[in-house]
């Protein structure tokens, strides 16, 4: 499999996939057969790729970019009027500092965006995330773009987890019934400013949430890095009009520990400002995560699948978001 000479991640090209995405049928074709080969291997070996001939444009993917930066330039204070706040559902811009991983202290800023539900919807559990997204009124027109960028972003996840869903042996569309037929999402809009001196945490190691996540990053600052499975960490070399694309934490439950969810980090070593923008596929709010038939049955003896875990998906996002914000109420 193709990989970055740098990166050592492998790099899969999508295009078959999506040219059959809709048809179902689409197992019979030899080229979506090489993609799902390609993904089988990625999710069990790393649990990380590039997503390559994904559709949406290099220019569209900078233009967010491009425009993220506009905002992270903007004062403290201007900044500050979307403060997020527990009682904007945890939505909203977080300064410098608040963001803890493992109890410490991430070196970035960011805006974070949830999928917008009625009052009342998810109960108890979902109280804690009401409200809509935040968004700036500088720089203008940001919203819309971003509005664009999130549909985009949902309809790539699908098509992507159609291909993972074939390489579970089950049919193309396993994710989009009780399980994923009203997927979540999170968006996190990122800001690590440049620093003078090496191994500054940006963000510290951590797995990702939910089932997949889809990262565009700035194409000319190395900073997120991923440890594979001999315990070495690999720089992720941006490669211009690509996603990163990794799995999480519920696409772990539901493979029964066969796809891991890999840890990772950010540090820029950069002097220049980075952005990152990551997008978060996630299972139904209130869905119950467990390991899927088909995986129990197939892999009884494999050390890895033992996990024999259950989980709403609702009530381990509420948890991490809870523990990452430890100190908001105190600070903020």
């Amino acid at each position: 499999m193709a990989t970055d000479s740098n990166s050592r991640l492998p790099i899969i090209d999508i295009s078959p996939l999506l040219v059959k995405c809709d048809d179902p049928n689409m197992k019979e074709d030899t080229g979506v057969v090489e993609v799902v080969r390609k993904l089988d291997r990625a999710c069990r070996d790393v649990g990380f790729f590039y997503v390559t001939g994904h559709g949406i444009s290099e220019s569209f993917m900078k233009k967010v970019k491009e425009m993220s930066h506009q905002f992270f330039e903007l004062p403290y204070a201007e900044k500050l009027k979307i403060k997020i706040t527990p009682a904007a559902g945890y939505r909203g811009y977080q300064r410098m500092g608040l963001n803890l991983t493992g109890g410490k202290q991430d070196f970035h800023e960011a805006i974070d965006c949830y999928k917008e539900f009625e009052q009342g919807k998810y109960g108890e559990t979902g109280k804690a995330m009401e409200g809509p997204n935040q968004w700036p009124e500088n720089p203008q027109e940001y919203k819309e773009l971003m509005d664009k960028y999130i549909k985009l972003c949902i309809d790539l996840s699908r098509n992507i987890l159609r291909g993972i869903s074939l390489a579970f042996g089950g049919s193309p569309y396993e994710f989009e019934g009780k399980l994923v037929g009203d997927p979540f999402w999170i968006m996190r809009i990122i800001g690590y400013p440049g620093v003078n001196q090496e191994n500054v945490i940006g963000c510290g190691a951590h797995t990702d949430y939910g089932l997949l996540s889809l990262i565009n990053q700035d194409d000319d600052k190395t900073a997120l890095q991923v440890k594979n499975l001999a315990g070495d960490w690999i720089s992720v070399t941006p490669i211009p009009g690509s996603f990163v694309c990794n799995i999480g934490d519920m696409l772990k439950v539901l493979s029964n520990g066969v796809y891991e969810s890999t840890l990772h980090r950010v540090i820029n070593n950069s002097p220049r400002y980075r952005v990152c923008v990551g997008f978060f596929y996630e299972i139904n709010f209130d869905a119950m995560a467990e390991p899927l038939d088909i995986f129990k049955e197939k892999y009884p003896g494999d050390e890895r699948s033992q996990l024999s875990k259950r989980v709403v998906y609702g009530e381990h996002l509420v948890n991490k978001l809870q523990t990452t914000f430890a100190n908001l109420m105190e600070h903020n």
